[in-house]
Order: structure tokens, then C-alpha cells, then sequence
């Protein structure tokens, strides 16, 4: 449909979607001046941490590909894609196929198997992945997490939904698998797309143990970590511009404002302060459509 809009909302993840660094680091309960116990959050930050890296390690790669072999990391998991053969994987042995630094062909196509079987572990979910003792710590610490944020990780959950929706409320619209959404109410297009400044298999980790898959699909996480948030937010826009595409970048850093800038997208910076509106809970899709209406 020729004049269908499209909506992209481009997220950074860390302080922005989840609280982690804050945590760890004690500024998020700082900002609340003594009313937050400090200490429980960044009890909560290393348990996020140490199931992150667990997790990356033992089912997605992370230590073989990114800890011991240098220069491994790629800016999404489709970026090797061309070097995939469709090989079946069902009995490849990922540990004994000699994978070296991807600087030939050869290599480029194992790395490329990594990336499609973390695909398909993503589209699976975790439930898929982990046992039931696992899934319960999982649920119990994400309830910890979100009861000691005042909810910051089901908001921004919430608003992802709604962003997808085009509407204050998030039913009225038909869900298509991948984090994308054509809305009944206004026939055009919405689209999350992530793009964080951690490495690439962590990161679609944390989408996992944060509940984002199922509103970013894979295809749609970006990693800046070696080619900066300008670059990714540059091949954002080659993938899904055309003359009724609107872009909105959301994040509480500088690389991510000046990417949105030189790009002259509307940028909303996300405030960790308790009285801020832009923070979780607090902001809304009303705070997207202004910053477009305000654009010009």
C-alpha cells in the first residue's frame, strides 16, 4: 500500500528499556536522595549480569565466539548472511569445526552457522532453552527487578506494545511475528528496532531475559559496538525509508541524540529521575507523536 505510513522507533536498550549499569553502579537509587536501598540494587545488577553471561555462554556462543576469538563481533545477525550455504546443522559440531578469526570465507561461514542457530534459539525463546528451575530464578528476579524499579521493565514492555500498536491501546491491533504491526485503526506500519552500544550476542540475551523478543525480533536488534549508533542508525534508514516512513530515535545518551540528529530524526531522551516524565513508568506514545508533530 503506496501510502501506508511506517513507523520505526529506534531504542537503546541500557537505561532505556532495562536498568542495569544504573543499578549496578548505584546512580538509579542515588536519584531517589536515600528512599532506594542502593546495596539491593546492585545485589540485583550482578545477578542480571552472571545470568546474562551464563546464558551467552552456554547456549549462544558468546565465550567461543567474542571471548576467545577476536573480532567476532558483528553489527546484527544478518551481516554474515551471504556466507551461509544452508548447511543442515541438526549434527555439526560447533566444537570441532576448527573456527578461526572470520577473516576468510571459510570462517565467515561458520560464524555465519553461529548466527543463524542463535536466530533460531531467539525465535524459540527461552522457555525453549532452560529448565524449570531456571525459569522460575528468571521470573523471580525479573518481579524483584521491576517491583524495585516502580515498574520501569513492564512499562517500557508496555510501550513497546503500544508503539507497535500506533494507539494508546495495544489490542485493536493484528500482531505479525517479528516485533511489526499493521494497525486496524490506522492502516500504517509500526516497527521496533534496537540498536545498543554492547556487543551483539549479549544484547539479544538481554532481549530475551528483559521479555523483548517477542516486540524486537531479531533481525531488528543492531549492535554499535564497533561501528558506532550513526552507522547503525544510517543502515536503519537504507533498510526501511521511503517517502511515508517516519523515524524516532528514544535513548538517554549523547551518541544516540547526535546519530538522531545528523540524521534529522526526533530524538526523546530518556531521564532516570524520579520526577522526570521521561522515564518508565511515565512516558508514552503521545510523547513520540508530539516530538513528530513538532518536527517539521
Amino acid at each position: 500500500m503506496n501510502n501506508q505510513i511506517t513507523n520505526v522507533y529506534i531504542w537503546d536498550m541500557d537505561e532505556t528499556l532495562i536498568l542495569l549499569k544504573s543499578l549496578l553502579n548505584g546512580s538509579y537509587a542515588e536519584a531517589f536522595a536515600g528512599l532506594k536501598d542502593a546495596q539491593k540494587g546492585v545485589e540485583i545488577g550482578k545477578m542480571w549480569e552472571k545470568h546474562i553471561l551464563q546464558i551467552s555462554d552456554d547456549f549462544f556462543f558468546y565465550e567461543q565466539v567474542c571471548l576467545e576469538i577476536e573480532n567476532c563481533n558483528k553489527p546484527f545477525l544478518e551481516a554474515l548472511s551471504k556466507y551461509d550455504d544452508g548447511q543442515d546443522l541438526s549434527d555439526y559440531d560447533f566444537n570441532q569445526d576448527g573456527f578461526s578469526p572470520p577473516h576468510d570465507d571459510l570462517n565467515k561461514r561458520k560464524l555465519a552457522y553461529r548466527h543463524r542457530v542463535i536466530a533460531n534459539k531467539y525465535k524459540q525463546g527461552l522457555h525453549n532453552i532452560l529448565d524449570q528451575e531456571m525459569m522460575d530464578v528468571w521470573d523471580a528476579l525479573y518481579k524483584m527487578t521491576d517491583e524495585y524499579t516502580d515498574g520501569w521493565l513492564s512499562s517500557a514492555r508496555a510501550l513497546l506494545e503500544q508503539c507497535l500498536a500506533g494507539n494508546e491501546d495495544p489490542t485493536i491491533c493484528n500482531t505479525i511475528a517479528g516485533g511489526v504491526v499493521r494497525s486496524n485503526a490506522t492502516g500504517s506500519r509500526h516497527i521496533n528496532v534496537l540498536v545498543t552500544s554492547g556487543s551483539l550476542i549479549p544484547s539479544l540475551v538481554k532481549c530475551l531475559l528483559f521479555r523483548l523478543d517477542n516486540l524486537i525480533s531479531h533481525e531488528n536488534v543492531y549492535s554499535s559496538w564497533d561501528v558506532g549508533k550513526l552507522q547503525c542508525f544510517q543502515w536503519i534508514k537504507e533498510r526501511f525509508d521511503n517517502r511515508n516512513t517516519r523515524f524516532c530515535a528514544i535513548g538517554d545518551g549523547w551518541e544516540e541524540c547526535e546519530a538522531a540528529q545528523a540524521m534529522n530524526w526526533p530524538f526523546i531522551k530518556v531521564d532516570l529521575r524520579p520526577n522526570s516524565s521521561h522515564r518508565f513508568p511515565g512516558l508514552t506514545l503521545r510523547t513520540s507523536s508530539n516530538v513528530w508533530n513538532l518536527h517539521v
